[in-house]
């Protein structure tokens, strides 16, 4: 499967912004679809993920409360709604899969997304 992420920009703290990662090619079920980011000189880190099957979601502490990650099958589309970003938030956002279950790790992705940038000011 190819991902290809859209949707970043640039917005005042406490705004929101709504990224979508779409995908060409079949999603399995079992598949786990995931939002990473990655700031400067940072490790790309996990920041909510869905299971494609069931919808069922996780999310990074940090993110918990002001971030949904959502699916639609019928578009092959993963969205990541942002509300009450923050300045730390700022990072280029990546949309993974891994076809072998649910992961934090981004080493266990198998495809990745070609990244869009999130910058949040204060």
């Amino acid at each position: 499967v190819q991902l290809q992420a859209s949707g970043g920009g640039l917005v005042q703290a406490g705004g929101s912004l709504r990224l979508s990662c779409a995908a060409f090619g079949r999603i399995f079920s079992s598949s786990f679809m995931a939002w990473f980011r990655q700031a400067p000189g940072k490790e790309r880190e996990f920041v909510a993920g869905i299971w494609w099957g069931d919808g069922r979601t996780y999310y990074a502490d940090s993110v918990k409360g002001r971030f949904t990650i959502s699916r639609d099958k019928a578009k092959n589309t993963v969205y990541l709604q942002m509300n009450s970003l923050k300045p730390e938030d700022t990072a280029v956002y990546y949309c993974g899969q891994d076809r072998q279950g649910y992961s934090r790790s981004p080493a266990t992705f198998d495809a990745w997304g070609q990244g869009t940038q999130v910058t949040v000011s204060s």
